[in-house]
């Protein structure tokens, strides 16, 4: 492997002034920059990353820390993310929490001892003490999709209430009145967010949500067909489930068909975070769809304009209905109920 040494040797020059040129410093000749770059190209040098991270106090690295890398949602996410970063010169490094905190926290720390220049996290609970401590001993931080209360981190997420509001006038005018929904996490607050706003939506058509219908889940498929099996037993059960995940969604699927039963005939299906599966299940799923790509762009920018030394911002941008056929709809179709702002990444 070729040197810093051998490429000096190669363009007639010191080895200093090829630690200028690699540098993009000013103070280096036209004549002497092209000839030491063409050297790297013949040589096919490569800077070592590690001694230049020592020298700049920059690693040109990131941290992403996920909740579930087995959700679609989040696998699209870290993708983005790792595409955004790429374009800015920047590497990411991924951990992923499996929906546990100590686990998040392992992946932290971790990525705090391997120097990194700043973290992406979308928490799996709102009381870390260590992200706490790196947020006061100022670590370059953005949060993306979850957020902890109360922590002054910028937070790059969707808002989906005004589709949930959507989701619930059209399940309405299909005549549904009886509405259950499979809650994540309550320590999360996407999970206690959506609760909400489906709770608000059906108050103002004049509906309850009884706790016979609140069904708490974990963001997992197993946790989607043990709520959705409480359902089924109960002596009124409901017409219509809502899932906060996909992955929800499809363990309420799961646990529908081991009735025997049928979507929608049987019971209505319903769920956020809308996936490319879903177009292709029998029937095709309703759901509520993130801008999941660009909320993973713009969470690198933020962070990366945190890191740089610019005032980063919080990002919000609006979810939207796909309407298909898993509500009882009277004809197949794949629109959005609301307007359009952004594009739907699934």
């Amino acid at each position: 492997m070729a040197s810093i040494k051998d490429v000096a040797a190669e363009a007639g020059v010191s080895v200093a002034t090829v630690s200028r040129v690699l540098n993009d410093h000013p103070s280096v000749s036209a004549d002497a920059r092209t000839r030491v770059l063409a050297a790297v190209e013949t040589l096919g040098y490569r800077p070592n990353a590690v001694a230049r991270s020592l020298r700049t106090d920059q690693t040109h690295t990131l941290g992403l820390v996920i909740s579930d890398v087995m959700n679609p949602y989040f696998t699209e996410l870290a993708r983005s993310v790792e595409e955004e970063a790429r374009a800015l010169g920047y590497s990411v490094i991924i951990g992923n929490a499996d929906e546990r905190p100590e686990l998040q926290d392992h992946h932290v720390r971790n990525l705090l001892d391997r120097r990194i220049d700043g973290l992406l996290v979308s928490p799996t609970d709102g009381g870390s003490p260590l992200m706490l401590d790196a947020v006061r001993a100022g670590t370059p931080m953005v949060f993306v999709d979850r957020w902890m209360p109360g922590v002054a981190v910028p937070v790059v997420r969707s808002d989906g209430r005004a589709a949930i509001r959507d989701l619930v006038a059209h399940l309405h005018g299909l005549g549904h009145r009886r509405l259950a929904i499979i809650a994540g996490p309550a320590a999360t607050t996407t999970g206690q967010e959506r609760v909400a706003a489906f709770r608000e939506a059906l108050e103002a058509y004049g509906l309850e949500l009884p706790d016979a219908y609140i069904g708490q889940g974990d963001f997992q498929a197993e946790s989607g067909r043990r709520v959705t099996e409480g359902f089924l037993d109960l002596p009124e059960p409901p017409e219509v489930v809502f899932a906060a995940d996909n992955l929800m969604a499809l363990g309420a699927l799961d646990a529908v068909r081991a009735r025997g039963m049928r979507v929608p005939q049987d019971i209505a299906l319903a769920a956020f975070d809308d996936i490319p599966w879903f177009v292709h299940t029998d029937p095709p799923i309703t759901a509520i769809a993130q801008p999941t790509g660009e909320l993973g762009r713009a969470a690198v920018r933020a962070l990366v304009d945190r890191i740089e030394g610019r005032p980063p911002e919080s990002v919000t941008l609006p979810a939207r209905l796909v309407v298909r056929r898993s509500c009882g709809e009277p004809s197949p179709r794949n629109a959005a109920v609301s307007p359009v702002t952004n594009r739907s990444e699934s």
